[in-house]
């Protein structure tokens, strides 16, 4: 059922229903941190191979994203929505058969699958929050979606460390120790720690699915694109060319490939850096790093009434910057500090990288999303390459990969606030000759 574009209560139950959306894909990222620490102990695996969690779960966004702006073109917005949530649950599911069967592949492909259908979702939702809505604020009201994205990560990750993680860490000379049968009843028990949070994960987001598709929505959710609209090829050769888009998408790649890269291997940090520290210890540094994550993004949506975004993001990154030089050169419990503390400036950048990057793109939006969503697989590549340098030295000189992320992203905060101090006298003219 659709509805005409219209405020108040035709876009009050059509926006929680979105928003929820940024709670899911929250919660399913984040219970990849803790399923790196428990696949690296049932499967006893590098750093590298552990990365390859990350790795297959945002392959799926990268090889997803364009598929999904083209079915968007089609079908419009909310049955992107419909689409990847059946996707997500979909994946959830095969969590199951993964266990039973304890096959590190099945587990990365059942990932795979669920980071499919969360492209679908983002490629949606973010563009859709943005149209519902007055294009002056659409930076503030996407930051604003997205601070229930922590809730999510935070409900993941105390999910994961309540239902997955057993506290049981043997060490190397305790598993030689080990029977054949006790060896095998260890690893089965951790393996099958996973079926019953991603069961009941897989039957709410189903039902999501069909909320979604019951309710009201306005028309620009659930209009297809005209012919030669958003999602066409042209649009994305157009896209390609133009290098301000651009440069946000590299931005977003290595926005996302920090974040990914310091929450993944934050439990692993703090065992180097902490040693003799349980897993379920470290988690609860995770687990604040999520609180403050989401603490960031109501005071950016804030501060974004009295500041420019693109400004507030440079000095944000150039924070990060030093917090990560300080957990590089001084690996203890102040470098664990300085890590949690660099998500309370991570809060703002993906949203405002976004919406910087989607701005006056008109009917090309659902293309550019999609493109944006792509750059999504920084975090399947840079988590791996900080995997590799870990393998190569330690886990606190790999720090250098976020490290260099966050500057390329304070570059491009810098550009496009040079650009958009240099636009406003040409928007204010605008503004004052419409009004005569």
């Amino acid at each position: 059922m659709t509805d005409s574009p219209g405020t108040g209560k035709n876009l009050l139950l059509p926006l929680i229903l979105i928003t929820s959306l940024f709670f899911l894909w929250g919660l399913a990222n984040h219970l990849n941190d803790i399923l790196l620490t428990q696949f690296k102990k049932v499967f006893s695996l590098t750093d590298l191979k552990a990365g390859l969690v990350q790795s297959a779960f945002y392959l799926g966004y990268f090889l997803l994203a364009i598929p999904a702006a083209l079915w968007m073109k089609r079908f419009g917005y909310r049955a992107g929505v419909v689409f990847g949530l059946l996707l997500y649950g979909l994946g959830a599911l095969l969590f199951y058969p993964a266990a039973q069967v304890r096959e590190y592949s099945v587990f990365l492909m059942a990932l795979f699958v669920i980071a499919s259908g969360l492209a679908f979702l983002e490629t949606s939702a973010n563009p859709l929050i943005i149209a519902m809505g007055d294009p002056a604020t659409a930076e503030r009201r996407l930051n604003f979606a997205q601070s229930f994205n922590p809730l999510g990560a935070i409900t993941g990750v105390l999910i994961g460390r309540e239902f997955i993680l057993s506290g049981n860490e043997p060490s190397a000379e305790e598993l030689a120790a080990m029977s054949a049968s006790q060896l095998e009843q260890f690893y089965q028990a951790e393996s099958h720690a996973v079926q019953g949070p991603y069961m009941v994960l897989a039957a709410v987001v189903l039902c999501g699915a069909l909320l979604v598709w019951l309710a009201r929505f306005p028309r620009v959710a659930t209009q297809p694109a005209v012919d030669g609209g958003a999602g066409s090829w042209s649009d994305y050769r157009w896209l390609l060319a133009n290098g301000r888009f651009m440069a946000g998408v590299m931005a977003q790649f290595f926005y996302v490939g920090a974040q990914v890269c310091i929450w993944a291997f934050m439990i692993r940090y703090g065992q180097e850096a902490m040693p003799g520290t349980g897993e379920k210890t470290l988690a609860v540094y995770v687990l604040a790093s999520l609180v403050v994550f989401m603490l960031g993004r109501f005071v950016a949506t804030a501060l974004m009434a009295r500041v420019r975004a693109s400004w507030l993001m440079g000095v944000y990154a150039a924070i990060n910057m030093g917090l990560c030089a300080i957990a590089l050169l001084w690996p203890s419990h102040s470098g664990l500090l300085a890590l949690v503390a660099s998500c309370f400036f991570m809060s703002l950048m993906f949203p405002t990288i976004f919406a910087l990057s989607v701005k006056g793109l008109g009917e090309r939006t659902k293309a550019g999303s999609s493109l944006l969503i792509m750059a999504i697989v920084g975090g399947a590549v840079l988590s791996a390459l900080m995997g590799w340098v870990s393998d190569l030295t330690s886990i606190h000189t790999a720090l250098v990969v976020p490290l260099a992320c966050f500057a390329v992203v304070a570059a491009y905060a810098r550009s496009a606030d040079r650009h958009l101090v240099a636009q406003q006298p040409v928007i204010q003219r605008r503004s004052m000759e419409t009004s005569l």
